[in-house]
């Protein structure tokens, strides 16, 4: 019988919910005074007129809303009309024009100790025929995806980094990256058995975290005790296993909290959709970005906080 949950917080959820749709929520006043930059660049051509907040503002609202870029437009102009807002709103294709160039800064609360990080990836469809097609004539050469790699805190369930590859990136490869994103001192790493590396193990290492990395089922002993030095982590795992099961050792190396990662990417792909609508790779990441960005703000509003229900 698969077990039932049930919400502690429901009024706070609730009321958290609903602000998630909330215009006024996005679209701040303090946002609205950044909009236009009023200085000259003083280099030659014209000047930009829109801010880096404004872009920005104004992908988050078509990736909330899941609109093109024409309808974006026009939904922005309909919005500061009912407002009595006089600002100018940019055209579609400066909004990506000036997509590609922005920098993203990921909104994370801060946090008093070290962080529990969960590693993983998913894929996020560019373009291609559809499902059915492909099953019918194989996959088509234009058919690919990108790959978003997130670090999550497991307690929070907040994005702290996020690296965007293409399909030809091994998960193991882009970990640095990520690592190197998270600001906060950093506890132990989770991640599953596609990081089980040697530069994995040492990468988490050099951030002074705990390696919580399942070895693979034929896994071999790396580094053994007739050598000199300190065993390796990833060795040590491998004994806990073959001494008390792979079940207990995820019990043990809190293991299972890896789902938080899982679970953001759900999250993710319910809110926003599995689907890019950008088509160059710089404007594809910045927008992947932005989603995040507006992921964390929804879950500082309110997260459920459930409980399993016993039987």
């Amino acid at each position: 019988m698969k077990p039932q949950y049930r919400i502690r917080n429901w009024s706070e959820y609730n009321a958290g919910l609903k602000q998630r749709g909330s215009l006024t929520f996005w679209v701040e006043e303090s946002i609205l005074e950044q909009w236009v930059v009023k200085e000259l660049s003083g280099k030659p051509g014209a000047s930009i007129l829109y801010s880096d907040l404004a872009i920005q503002t104004m992908a988050t609202l078509k990736a909330l809303y899941r609109l093109a870029g024409r309808q974006c437009q026009g939904f922005l102009e309909s919005i500061f009309e009912l407002m009595g807002i006089d600002l100018p709103v940019p055209d579609h294709s400066t909004l990506s024009r000036r997509l590609g160039q922005l920098s993203i800064e990921l909104p994370v609360v801060s946090k008093e100790g070290a962080r529990h990080v969960v590693v993983d990836s998913t894929g996020v469809k560019v373009y291609g025929e559809g499902e059915w097609k492909t099953r019918q004539h194989g996959i088509s050469k234009r058919r690919t995806w990108r790959k978003l790699h997130l670090g999550v805190d497991e307690a929070t369930g907040e994005i702290l980094a996020a690296v965007v590859t293409t399909n030809d990136y091994h998960d193991g490869e882009v970990l640095a990256d990520v690592l190197d994103g998270i600001q906060s001192p950093i506890e132990q790493v989770s991640t599953d058995g596609a990081y089980d590396h040697r530069h994995c193990y040492e990468e988490i290492a050099a951030k002074g975290a705990k390696a919580v990395v399942p070895p693979r089922k034929d896994a071999k002993i790396w580094q053994h005790g007739n050598r000199q030095g300190k065993p390796h982590p990833r060795d040590e795992n491998l004994r806990s296993i073959r001494k008390h099961g792979r079940k207990r050792w995820k019990q043990d190396s809190g293991y299972h909290r890896r789902s938080i990662a899982e679970t953001t990417m759900f999250r993710f792909k319910t809110i926003f959709g599995s689907n890019l609508s950008a088509r160059q790779f710089d404007n594809q990441a910045v927008e992947l970005f932005i989603k995040c960005a507006a992921l964390n703000r929804m879950i500082q509003i309110a997260k459920p906080d459930s409980y399993k229900v016993e039987a």
